[in-house]
């Protein structure tokens, strides 16, 4: 593996539609063929999220973490499987064996960073058949994420998952701002709470949404709701709220 620091390379190898010109038999050829392939389904990622904004419109364009967010460092994290990892978080200059990259598309920066059992061990030791999200995210020390997505090595490693991963994030990411704006104009009293509530069902954190759902709409969920659950529910009050005063 290189040695300590951070690198700017550049991707003209990509072609348009964001995969390889000339496939090669990346896994068997070492670790910085794995990194390069990994980073290139990042860059796949964020320019089909990026592309897809032009369909939204501006103010919610201007909302969209990956487009607004300044100084996001993507984490690729190998345990049982691969994780990407989107945070705001300041992590240290890397050192050792640690790798960082820098990749940009459209004016918007991002740098990757590249972790394994080599590095942190508890990567390997996890415990059960599928890796936690929430044990990554903790042997990283991460807490606030855009997002965490698991992938598979070898066909789940394709530009055409990549691009369709970008798509179906930014849709997620659109619908939660425009829910989120909804909420706060359907619950004035409770905007700080909803804003607590938006950040919790980015982050995840099910029983706090729940939580919060409780608090803003008055009434108590199923202890297994999720957060999206949560959020359907604090929407069809509002709009049953909506529906009795304008029948009255």
């Amino acid at each position: 593996m290189p040695l300590c620091g951070t690198r700017i390379c550049s991707l003209s190898h990509m072609n348009e539609q964001g995969g390889h010109e000339h496939e090669t038999d990346w896994a068997a050829a070492g670790p910085e063929a794995m990194r390069n392939r990994l980073r290139d389904h990042v860059y796949a990622l964020h320019r089909a999220y990026l592309t897809h904004l032009q369909h939204f419109p501006p103010a919610v364009r201007a909302a969209m973490p990956l487009a607004s967010q300044q100084g996001l460092t993507v984490i690729v994290a190998a345990a049982r499987e691969l994780h990407l990892i989107a945070t705001p978080e300041t992590l240290p200059p890397p050192r050792g064996q640690e790798v960082e990259e820098i990749d940009e598309v459209e004016g918007v920066s991002w740098r990757v960073r590249f972790y394994d059992a080599s590095i942190l061990p508890e990567l390997g030791v996890l415990g059960g058949t599928h890796d936690d999200a929430g044990a990554v995210r903790r042997i990283l020390g991460v807490a606030d994420v855009v997002y965490h997505i698991s992938v598979s090595l070898g066909g789940g490693l394709t530009a055409h998952h990549a691009q369709h991963a970008g798509v179906a994030l930014a849709n997620q990411h659109a619908s939660s701002v425009r829910d989120g704006e909804s909420l706060r104009r359907a619950y004035p009293a409770h905007e700080a709470a909803v804003d607590e509530f938006v950040v919790a069902e980015r982050l995840g954190m099910a029983q706090a949404a729940r939580l919060l759902a409780g608090v803003i709409g008055g009434s108590e969920l199923s202890p297994t709701a999720s957060p999206q659950e949560a959020r359907q529910h604090l929407l069809a009050l509002a709009k049953g709220r909506t529906a009795d005063s304008e029948g009255t």
